[in-house]
């Protein structure tokens, strides 16, 4: 997402503090069915899920306690559900998109996997193939996939058309950054390049997306080792800086960008003022709904490809979690089923705008790509047979490599470029340090 912002601004070089959990957490208690979930992109989804939760309740003759919560990486939400289990008084059930490894690691989820296995036989393998690496410990689900989505990059055809440029031919960065310099054209307020390094969740996915794209990782295989003091990074940072700071490409970047957060590209896409972009499929959906007349010309792009060929994607998993002590741990059970039948799922699919698809590979029925053509593509990301694991790549998910975004160091690591502060190679290694420090904290030496 991104939101147009009208001043420029040099990315904050310090991490705030964690966004408070606005209510307090619902407290638990045996007969009383305690659920709370994310907020939706779109308000049908989201009534749908608490109408079919609401009824399961009702039908089991149950009290029903359901609301939404604020589990957001940069949160405390974590903290104060580690403080609820630990009083014996959790919730029983959420659904969210939040890190497993780190719910694993703090104890406070129940094991799942009579659950899964269920859904499995019921719905066929899990997608995306990455789903087992975020949610399976020693053999053992301690989350039950229940939704998929991904995100894409999305360009103006016709702006792109109009500079003689297919964009559906563009597969690497370098294809692309010089694409968007070439369409851009201030005077008619279009601009190339709508994607920023500021600090947010697309500043990081994207960062992290072009070190990866260069070679670099944050650890070796086995997600225990630090690797990220490399060759491999610092060229990605160079590559960054120069986009972001050097003259060739400033006409190619929309005022503001420096500090763009997760809702200004979004904004500048849906106004018709940037050409290429990178999200969630919320800025799909919306111009969808809204019938903007972006929405026609707007081409699904697969991400670039590295630069020794991969295509590196995937999809991520919204989850049911049940956690450590529910007083009513069966009936959580059932309602997690009882969620994934497809009359109760599938009309969130038909209303989530490709934020709302199936986690199992027999839900993708014909009925279900005939929704959105671009549907097809959508499902070849989220099926992708390369199991890319998102940060941690080339390891598996673990908690200790999911503190890096929640700490901002990618995004602190660029302004510490594009401010001046430091070179690239000092500012990789300053991420490195700040890496290693995290993962001393988690037990993980170093040395």
């Amino acid at each position: 997402p991104t939101a147009a912002a009208t001043t420029a601004a040099a990315p904050t070089a310090a991490a705030p503090a964690p966004t408070n959990t606005p209510a307090p957490l619902p407290e638990g208690a045996a007969g009383k069915l305690t659920v709370i979930h994310r907020t939706e992109y779109f308000e049908t989804v989201q009534q749908k899920f608490r109408d079919a939760v609401t009824d399961y309740a009702k039908n089991k003759g149950i009290q029903l306690d359901i609301s939404t919560a604020n589990p957001e990486v940069f949160g405390d939400f974590l903290a104060k559900m580690q403080a609820a289990v630990q009083a014996g008084v959790p919730p029983d059930l959420g659904y969210h998109t939040l890190s497993i490894p780190q719910m694993h690691s703090l104890d406070i989820v129940e094991d799942v996997t009579d659950v899964v296995e269920q859904a499995i036989k019921m719905y066929g393998d899990v997608v995306p193939v990455t789903a087992a690496k975020n949610a399976q410990f020693d053999g053992r689900w301690f989350a039950v996939p229940f939704m998929s989505q991904t995100g894409g990059w999305f360009g103006r055809k016709d702006v792109f058309q109009a500079a003689g440029v297919d964009v559906n031919t563009l597969d690497t960065l370098d294809q692309r950054r010089d694409a968007a310099l070439k369409i851009s054209d201030a005077s008619k307020k279009i601009w190339g390049w709508g994607l920023t390094i500021n600090k947010s969740g697309d500043g990081h996915g994207f960062i992290v997306d072009v070190l990866q794209a260069f070679g670099a990782s944050f650890t070796d295989q086995s997600g225990q080792k630090v690797t990220f003091n490399s060759p491999q990074a610092v060229a990605a940072v160079k590559w960054l800086q120069e986009t972001y700071t050097g003259e060739k490409y400033k006409p190619m970047l929309p005022p503001g960008i420096e500090s763009w957060t997760d809702t200004s590209n979004n904004e500048a896409y849906l106004a018709g003022t940037i050409a290429l972009t990178a999200n969630q499929f919320s800025i799909y959906a919306k111009a969808k709904k809204d019938k903007n007349p972006v929405f026609p010309n707007t081409a699904l792009l697969h991400k670039f490809k590295t630069n020794d060929g991969k295509l590196l994607e995937a999809g991520q998993n919204g989850w049911f979690t049940i956690f450590k002590g529910s007083k009513n741990i069966d009936i959580a059970k059932e309602l997690i089923l009882h969620m994934l039948q497809p009359q109760i799922f599938d009309p969130m699919v038909q209303e989530g705008g490709a934020l709302f698809l199936p986690a199992y590979k027999n839900q993708w029925t014909d009925e279900i790509l005939k929704i959105d053509p671009n549907f097809a593509t959508v499902k070849e990301i989220i099926f992708n047979p390369e199991a890319y694991t998102g940060t941690s790549y080339p390891a598996d998910p673990n908690a200790a490599i999911d503190g890096i975004l929640a700490a901002a160091i990618p995004s602190q690591m660029m302004a510490n470029v594009t401010t001046g502060k430091m070179s690239a190679e000092d500012a990789v290694k300053d991420a490195h340090d700040r890496i290693v420090q995290l993962f001393e904290e988690a037990g993980l030496p170093q040395a």
